[in-house]
């Protein structure tokens, strides 16, 4: 039996070619190149039979090479997106006590020169120091600021999960776009607090009061699923 040969024009199958029109123009020569070689007669039906099972053999090998391709590639962008952590815990000596001092360059928009990391800071029972600070895009996880005085601190886009705010007075501060998910706020005071776009997932808000407290509608709706607010605490929300 005669050997078969199959000439591929080169690239026609790389994984990396960026035009489908491309693509198939190889394809289609293949065919052409197949059809021309085995169109001498009947003597040839079966050396043009094994043609075509070799050139689907490549056919298949090659749609399984850019299946696997694309497979990777779209799970690529996952593994990117889940792989984002917040930034190692910072080794300044003195990096507590810039909470005193706060954000001097973002307000509202939380912007910094130096990221404000307070996680695992203690500022139990904190009076004088923390009122009326710039906060924003504080890293606060886990931190405790139990029983401190935060009247007027703005807080945007602070991340304050697990931390512990327990009693604490947030009276007149602007506390928008924190992520307060999981933290303690029992028996927090937020009247006359701006809380628009902060989130309270897993946070426990009994006692928490909320006199005058300005939020949302969409942002209301979401607190009041939290079940640890107290009837008080619904009824001036106006939780339905």
């Amino acid at each position: 039996m005669a050997n078969l040969s199959i000439p591929l024009p080169r690239n026609a199958f790389s994984v990396r070619s960026s035009s489908p029109k491309r693509s198939i123009l190889a394809t289609s020569a293949l065919h052409f190149s197949i059809a021309a070689r085995f169109s001498g007669g009947s003597d040839d039906v079966s050396e043009t039979k094994e043609g075509l099972l070799a050139f689907n053999n490549i056919k298949g090998v090659t749609c399984g090479v850019l299946a696997a391709w694309t497979v990777t590639t779209a799970a690529a962008f996952p593994v990117i997106a889940a792989s984002q952590r917040l930034p190692p815990l910072s080794t300044e000596p003195n990096r507590c006590e810039r909470a005193f001092v706060g954000n001097t360059i973002g307000q509202a928009n939380g912007v910094y020169d130096k990221p404000l990391d307070l996680r695992l800071c203690d500022y139990t029972n904190e009076k004088t120091n923390l009122k009326g600070k710039s906060l924003s895009a504080a890293l606060m996880a886990n931190a405790k600021f139990d029983g401190a005085d935060m009247s007027e601190v703005v807080m945007s886009k602070a991340y304050a999960v697990g931390a512990s705010f327990k009693g604490v007075d947030f009276s007149n501060a602007v506390l928008d776009r924190v992520n307060f998910g999981k933290a303690n706020l029992q028996g927090a005071v937020f009247k006359n607090a701006v809380l628009s776009g902060s989130t309270f997932d897993e946070a426990k808000l009994e006692d928490a009061v909320f006199e005058d407290t300005i939020i949302g509608y969409i942002d209301l709706q979401k607190l009041c699923t939290n079940n640890t607010i107290s009837d008080e605490g619904r009824a001036y929300l106006g939780c339905r």
